[in-house]
């Protein structure tokens, strides 16, 4: 089949965003054969400017906003096993329309999860020609198998990550303390990251009363069974086991209980090696505004109230928390429990991937203290790092891939369903209002996405971080 997307050459705008620590300025990308950046010049350009070179090969994206190809560093694919949860190809459609270029697919749902060598191998021959971005794969920690970390390393696997908590899927355990030592033993000496799902159980004094009479069509029902303090207790923990081991990087993934960051913080200050995101969706949502039985809000650690999620903005802009992901992780329907509505018995999980550019940039436009480059230093540059990415994605700097969103910061759309590519098109964002939309959307020079003309060629790779 012929390529309908040619390689673009050169890349012109007014407005292009190189690497999250200078505002959109003019500049002019040059591409070369493999896709690569070559060379960064400032200013705009015209195609006059280029003598004999075909219009075809030339993109001007005006005053429109050039950004970096996004990271999302937290996504389920759930393939195989689980896929008709979600799979690479509708997942990865998903991911492009958002301007996302590079996603990073968390070890469950799959089955088999990705917690050996043999099931990394089968969870790349998964992907072979599905997938429309790039991806990166995670590897699980989980009791009794820290002996396969090594291997999985030298395989492309940047980090492992760990539930303290049941994580819902029974192939999946949590780990105990001394789980997390071993893991911790066979990574050091490396630059893999352990992360860690945190939340833990609370001892039977350390929880709040609940009554047997709560109804589970309530939010506040399932809200008061995951407290803050679940998310605390946790973080104790690994801060402590971080600090004690020094060399490993430890990271907290979905924090949603603005209650830890003090913690965080400090530990940050005194050199303990720990990094933190959260997600769109406890930047955007607040616990007072879900209606009762509309499950499509659950997730795990619960979405929380409007002050939280004011204290979780104050973390981000201050740097204690580093990144923004989606944490995509849909289901079947049926397992949402819509029809019953009921909080406690519904799968945990939001299906989002593709809408955190626009979320985050809504809120952060409500707000009116976040700023453009704010965002790729957000969704772009350290997801990348965090990856083991950051030598070929998040940036536009010469020898990255040339990976771009053509953004309209101002545009204002509206999420619906008809419009998702995902699988499982249950979502709390449907009907929601949204400023910025993306125009289209580049993978290593050709472009793979337009909102005029829809997808192009899954041309998407499995690809490996560099430690």
């Amino acid at each position: 089949m012929q390529d309908p997307s040619p390689l673009l050459k050169i890349i012109t705008g007014h407005r292009v965003c190189l690497d999250g620590k200078n505002p959109p300025g003019p500049a002019t990308l040059y591409i070369g054969e493999e896709g690569k950046i070559q060379r960064v010049e400032p200013g705009h350009c015209a195609l006059s400017d280029h003598p004999g070179l075909d219009a075809s090969f030339f993109l001007d994206a005006g005053y429109l906003t050039l950004l970096p190809g996004l990271v999302d560093a937290h996504v389920h694919l759930n393939e195989p096993g689980r896929t008709e949860w979600e799979g690479f190809f509708t997942g990865t459609r998903a991911a492009v329309q958002g301007g996302c270029t590079t996603v990073v697919d968390m070890p469950l749902n799959a089955i088999p999860p990705t917690t050996t060598v043999a099931h990394l191998d089968v969870k790349k021959r998964a992907a072979q020609g599905q997938c429309h971005v790039d991806v990166s794969l995670w590897g699980g920690m989980v009791p009794g198998n820290a002996l396969e970390m090594r291997g999985m390393m030298e395989e492309g696997v940047g980090g492992f990550k760990g539930f303290l908590i049941d994580s819902g899927v029974e192939e999946f355990p949590a780990v105990t303390e001394r789980d997390i030592r071993l893991a911790f033993e066979a990574v050091q000496g490396t630059k893999a990251v352990l992360m860690f799902h945190a939340e833990m159980e609370l001892e039977q004094d350390e929880s709040s009363p609940r009554s047997k009479e709560q109804d589970p069509r309530a939010y506040t029902t399932f809200l008061e069974s995951r407290p803050s303090r679940m998310e605390e207790k946790a973080i104790h923990l690994i801060l402590r086991l971080c600090e004690e081991y020094q060399t490993v990087r430890c990271h907290i993934v979905h924090l949603s209980a603005a209650s830890a960051i003090p913690a965080l913080a400090e530990a940050q200050k005194r050199g303990v090696p720990v990094t933190v995101e959260t997600c769109a969706h406890y930047l955007t949502l607040q616990s007072q505004d879900i209606p009762d039985g509309q499950t499509q809000y659950k997730c795990c650690p619960p979405i929380r109230d409007g002050r939280n999620k004011d204290l979780l903005w104050q973390g981000l802009l201050k740097g204690v928390i580093s990144m923004v992901v989606s944490d995509h992780s849909p289901c079947l329907s049926e397992l949402k429990r819509l029809d019953e509505g009921d909080f406690l018995q519904a799968w945990g999980g939001v299906g989002g991937v593709g809408y955190t550019l626009a979320l985050v940039w809504t809120e952060a436009a409500r707000r009116g203290d976040v700023r453009v480059e704010d965002l790729v230093k957000w969704l772009c540059v350290a997801p990348a790092q965090h990856a083991g990415l950051e030598k070929t994605k998040g940036s536009l700097l010469p020898g990255h891939d040339a990976d771009l969103v053509v953004w309209d910061p101002e545009e204002m759309d509206e999420i619906r369903m008809e419009g998702m590519a995902f699988k499982n098109k249950v979502s709390p964002y449907i009907g929601m209002q949204v400023q910025g939309r993306v125009h289209c959307t580049i993978l290593r020079g050709k472009t793979i996405y337009h909102k005029d003309h829809g997808h192009e060629l899954a041309r998407g790779r499995v690809i490996p971080a560099v430690l």
